[in-house]
């Protein structure tokens, strides 16, 4: 029987009520969620919302959850697109019956083209991020995601800061590459 993944772990155990191994999920996934909702919605206040949308339904969904890869991220990037698009849909009715909404920030109308692009990049990095190894992830959460400086990560993880620098050097042109071959697509 193979071993599971961290995010495997933490979801089978948050869906049975766990609650630090679902705070352990959220700090883990909070800032991909955001970057995913702000790229979609460009605006960091809605961003905020459905980011704290999609953990809540995530919380809600996970007793019911086969993760089929082993990062939850995939899973919970479709739940913010999900909100997100709500978002945009509500944001468009209440322009259309706003007549104080002529004059403010928000556009007339939403550019659809660049929601499927932002969506399938989104995609395209969770599962990107979905191929790495273990000590792979775990190095790009704590020094991207967590902002870890390389000899804390090299501490935690009991590896080498030399170890560290090199993975991520070469998961961040891993991850380049992969949104280089999504926007040339």
């Amino acid at each position: 029987m193979s071993e599971r993944s961290e995010d495997q772990d933490l979801a089978a155990r948050a869906a049975a009520g766990d609650e630090s191994a679902f705070r352990r999920i959220y700090r883990a996934h909070v800032r991909p969620v955001y970057w995913i909702a702000h790229g979609i919605l460009r605006s960091p206040t809605d961003a905020e919302d459905v980011t704290q949308e999609t953990f809540v339904t995530a919380w809600r969904k996970l007793p019911g959850l086969e993760l089929a890869g082993e990062s939850l991220l995939p899973w919970l990037a479709t739940i913010c697109r999900f909100h997100a698009a709500n978002r945009m849909r509500r944001r468009r009715r209440d322009e259309a019956h706003t007549t104080d909404a002529v004059g403010e920030d928000v556009p007339d109308t939403v550019d659809v083209e660049e929601q499927v692009i932002t969506g399938a990049l989104a995609d395209r990095i969770a599962d990107e991020i979905g191929t790495l190894g273990a000590l792979d992830r775990e190095i790009l959460r704590l020094c991207a995601v967590e902002g870890y400086a390389y000899r804390a990560a090299a501490d935690e993880l009991g590896v080498t800061t030399a170890v560290v620098r090199n993975r991520l050097s070469r998961v961040r042109t891993q991850l380049r590459d992969a949104v280089q071959e999504a926007r040339d697509a």
